[in-house]
């Protein structure tokens, strides 16, 4: 039977990444204190620094997305009102 893989949860890798950054400590001395390899640091560390830029570009396209819908949804039920008022009116003889 073959070993288990540890797993590292997101905030642990974050944290481990942030310190590395820092570098007011070494590698080694990080991997130590989090009980991670020294390889792990470096990668996490290489993958925070090349994904941060996504931290601010995400969101606004979630925020886009979310305020097109709304746009869609509340443009329908315009025309649907307007479909309505029409029939009203017609029905009632003030449309003419």
């Amino acid at each position: 039977m073959g070993t288990q893989r540890k797993r590292y949860s997101a905030e642990l890798k974050a944290r481990v990444a942030l310190e590395a950054i820092k570098e007011q400590k070494t590698v080694n001395e990080i991997a130590g204190q989090y009980g991670v390899h020294p390889n792990l640091v470096g990668k996490w560390k290489k993958q925070l620094k090349e994904q941060s830029s996504r931290i601010f570009t995400e969101p606004n396209r979630d925020r886009d997305a979310v305020e097109e819908t709304l746009k869609a949804s509340l443009y329908q039920q315009i025309g649907q009102l307007k479909v309505e008022l029409d029939w009203l009116k017609k029905k009632s003889g003030l449309g003419e």
